[in-house]
């Protein structure tokens, strides 16, 4: 589980990155959404990291991580981005998704 959360921490720094790179940090809301939540998804996958073993902690960090996975997926229509950032933020956004829906289900087997 150490590696799914360290993947998604992964993510969150990319998010947090990516207004930068993909050339739209001069769209304040795109820009400051991906930051904040690219930022708690770091925040929440970096803490479940370190606190894996800890009982009752995984579960509001994996659910944090979850929405904003969901976040991503909707992030570039929201915003209108153009295709290249759309279908990275999408793909990621799955990824973290899925990523997320795993560490839950393992948990409870």
């Amino acid at each position: 589980m150490k590696w799914r959360n360290g993947l998604a921490a992964i993510i969150g720094i990319w998010f947090i990155i990516s207004p930068w790179i993909f050339d739209y940090s001069d769209q304040k809301d795109a820009l400051w959404t991906s930051v904040i939540v690219g930022a708690v998804l770091l925040i929440v996958s970096g803490w479940a990291l370190c606190k894996e073993n800890s009982s009752g902690w995984a579960v509001w960090q994996t659910w944090f991580s979850l929405l904003a996975g969901i976040w991503f997926v909707i992030h570039p229509y929201a915003f209108s981005l153009d295709s290249e950032t759309m279908w990275t933020t999408v793909i990621l956004g799955a990824v973290t998704i899925i990523l997320n829906l795993w560490t839950m289900a393992s948990s409870k087997s």
